[in-house]
């Protein structure tokens, strides 16, 4: 009798462990589920943009700029998919209206659309030379503009006692965003890695970085506009870093080849990226964009 008690408590036992798996598992994969399906944006990160049939015009020369650079054929091709299926190219301020703060509903104009945001680092005059003559061609064409972010590095910026082929200058900017098409944030004054410097340094690279835009695009824009929100040159950051940003900047980007899935998005000094080099094919990207909610509500993370 004893012994037979002391089995049937084992197989009580077990049949408790089982349940307890089972439960666990199955909360595991319904939280994996949810995640997936949340509503999410892909903001795609790329640097300069190398025309194939003339490689010469706007020469990168870093080893490493050569292979994050895009190529221009490429490049008009998804951005001609993306403004003909209607896309809604996202300035920064947007983003941080309605899909990071979410302190706004989305205007009923863009119900029915995808949203996107497409990005350029590090200042390279190819997002002039090269891609400003897509935007036109495909805004004569399609009656639609499309709007491109560019994290500017104030610090190697083209001067005018100081020409270059490879950065962009101040009078490039200033001609973008007169034509509609480009949003000047920061990517920091020269580039150094925030994570590695001192706190003066990281204090220079964030409150130069935003002076000098703000200067560069003065009458043109207010200043709260402009440089309101930062990309981490390399992507690398930490909690210090993000404290310091904060107390300037309203948003912070990685660049982690990760999807924002911004109805998760709990920390505003870390919104995922993706980057976009010469080993990401544009179909791939094409197909990154299409898993883009559309937009259905003013108020998508509602219940």
């Amino acid at each position: 009798m004893r012994l037979e008690r002391k089995h049937q408590k084992k197989r009580r036992l077990s049949l408790t462990v089982a349940i307890v798996s089972f439960v666990g598992s199955f909360l595991t994969l319904m939280l994996l589920f949810t995640y997936w399906v949340t509503p999410r944006i892909s903001i795609i990160g790329f640097h300069g943009v190398v025309d194939l049939t003339n490689p010469s015009l706007g020469a990168i020369l870093n080893p490493t700029a050569q292979r994050m650079a895009y190529p221009m054929q490429d490049l008009e091709k998804l951005l001609e998919y993306l403004v003909r299926s209607n896309y809604w190219f996202l300035s920064a301020q947007e983003m941080q209206d309605f899909f990071v703060e979410k302190s706004q509903p989305i205007p009923a104009k863009h119900k029915g659309q995808k949203p996107i945001m497409v990005t350029f680092d590090d200042s390279y005059k190819t997002v002039y030379t090269n891609v400003i003559p897509i935007l036109e061609r495909l805004e004569r064409q399609y009656d639609r503009k499309a709007k491109m972010v560019l994290f500017i590095n104030p610090g190697t910026l083209a001067k005018p006692d100081r020409p270059s082929t490879t950065y962009l200058s101040c009078k490039d900017l200033r001609s973008g965003y007169e034509k509609g098409y480009y949003d000047i944030q920061s990517h920091g004054q020269n580039h150094k890695n925030l994570t590695k410097i001192s706190d003066s340094e990281l204090l220079e690279e964030l409150i130069q970085a935003q002076t000098q835009l703000r200067s560069c695009m003065a009458g043109l824009a207010p200043d709260e506009a402009i440089a309101a929100h930062l990309a981490y040159p390399y992507g690398d950051m930490n909690d210090h870093v993000a404290e310091t940003a904060s107390k300037y900047y309203h948003s912070g980007y990685l660049y982690n080849s990760k999807v924002m899935r911004f109805c998760w998005l709990k920390d505003h000094y870390r919104i995922d990226r993706l980057t976009a080099n010469r080993d990401k094919p544009v179909d791939r990207l094409i197909q990154m964009a299409d898993r883009a909610m559309e937009i259905k509500s003013d108020r998508p993370c509602s219940k």
